[in-house]
């Protein structure tokens, strides 16, 4: 069995009452997780900036990036604590921030990191959602769990599991955020403690952490299998383990089936192989898939239509005059579908125009949604 297993079995609301923080101070809330997405790096620095020199915390951040991630550099120079990557198995202290790395899950447990490659989770590796249950599930109502601007709404299913052991749930107000999906999503379905903007997150997280922790309560079981997922413990997740029923759908990553779960009265999807996905996190990957197959449509049919274009002429010179015009017949049915094809990706493209997406979100390295 790996760590996240142990931490199933041997955390406990009665241990977390019993536990102070890794040095041994009194036990507060010790324990701050970030989630950001596109337009969080602004607020990220904002908050580091603020956050106090002695800040009784350990604070880990998780921001959707490309392969390259700088945000450990700019956190770093953006305050008085002291950023950096975190590393698999390494302990961790109080006020330090610890930055998850491109294309790794960051996970807790006990006063250690993990660093996990499992499966991606609505779309994102490193995602906010297996920090924020790893957290839940160790640390309970130690735990302060916020979410920042970005899109889709990784991070609700997180906040909830943070809520759920008795942790305290903070998101950045959305009227001052770059892209506000993600806490709307979390407004929406969680029951939110504090909801400001980033100017005011870094004073009110350092006054939260130094501030006793309430009781811890139980996590629900999806809770720990997800998080064991997350932990790569299940290479596939069996019958038994189910979180929901199947469904009608396939997987956008890997087209095994999904399995729907009711989360409260959010609705989320998990395939065999572990991807997890929100309702919203399944139509932009079915949205980015349909794109990819349009374009490849366009792609053939224009490559049709010019095939056919050049054996009309080659039929030309060859004196074929009924061949040369079949050629042409079909070089021009090609085109039509082709146009067809191209205002069907130009609808596509104004609609999305309209709703919003594509704005900042992968313009830069940092934040991308």
């Amino acid at each position: 069995m790996g760590a996240m297993a142990d931490v199933r079995n041997r955390v406990s609301p009665a241990r977390e009452n019993e536990t102070s923080s890794p040095q041994g101070q009194a036990r507060n809330r010790f324990i701050i997780v970030i989630g950001a997405s596109a337009g969080g790096v602004e607020p990220l620095k904002k908050i580091a900036s603020d956050l106090p020199a002695d800040l009784p915390a350990a604070v880990f951040i998780v921001l959707h990036v490309g392969q390259v991630s700088y945000l450990p550099e700019i956190l770093d120079r953006a305050g008085a604590l002291k950023a950096s990557v975190a590393e698999n198995g390494a302990t961790f202290k109080t006020g330090k921030v610890y930055v998850a790395p491109p294309g790794f899950h960051l996970l807790l447990h006990d006063d250690h990191m993990m660093l996990r490659r499992g499966p991606r989770e609505n779309l994102a590796r490193p995602a906010i959602d297996p920090l924020f249950r790893s957290a839940a599930l160790s640390y309970g109502a130690s735990v302060i769990g916020v979410l920042l601007s970005g899109s889709l709404s990784d991070g609700t299913a997180g906040l909830r599991a943070i809520k759920a052991v008795g942790g305290l749930t903070v998101v950045q107000h959305p009227r001052d955020t770059l892209v506000p999906s993600m806490v709307e999503s979390a407004l929406h379905y969680v029951e939110i403690d504090h909801c400001l903007p980033a100017a005011k997150l870094g004073g009110l997280l350092g006054k939260l952490a130094a501030e006793p922790a309430g009781e811890t309560f139980p996590a629900p079981p999806g809770v720990r299998l997800e998080a064991a997922v997350a932990a790569q413990e299940h290479s596939t997740m069996k019958n038994e383990d189910r979180l929901g029923e199947l469904s009608v759908f396939t997987c956008p990553e890997c087209h095994g089936p999904l399995w729907e779960i009711e989360d409260g009265d959010m609705l989320r999807y998990r395939c065999h192989t572990g991807h997890a996905f929100t309702t919203e996190a399944v139509m932009e990957a079915q949205a980015i898939e349909a794109d990819e197959i349009l374009w490849s449509l366009l792609r053939s049919h224009q490559q049709r239509a010019e095939f056919a274009r050049r054996m009309a002429e080659r039929q030309k010179t060859q004196q074929s005059a009924e061949l040369a015009n079949e050629f042409g017949k079909r070089a021009r049915e090609y085109e039509a579908d082709a146009a067809l094809i191209e205002r069907i990706l130009e609808s596509r493209r104004v609609q999305a125009t309209h709703d919003g997406a594509g704005g900042e979100e992968g313009k830069h390295k940092e934040g991308k949604g």
